[in-house]
């Protein structure tokens, strides 16, 4: 079966920390609205780098068949 590599990383790394713990005081409705999508665009980004992982591991285990 093929398997993610084994070493740890931190999730999301130093600027999602930042991007969810910012003060969102600050921002006006156009700036919130901006925000909202550009994350919503990383959201796709996101699940389309995960199903194309998902596709890969699937294939890795047709061909070489599950060992779990």
């Amino acid at each position: 079966m093929f398997e993610e590599p084994a070493e740890a990383r931190a999730f999301g790394g130093r600027a999602l920390n930042e991007a969810t713990h910012e003060d969102l005081e600050v921002y006006g409705v156009a700036e919130l609205e901006e925000r909202i999508a550009a994350l919503q665009a990383e959201i796709e980004r996101t699940k389309a780098q995960l199903a194309k992982k998902k596709a890969g591991r699937d294939a890795a285990n047709a061909l070489f068949g599950r060992l779990d």
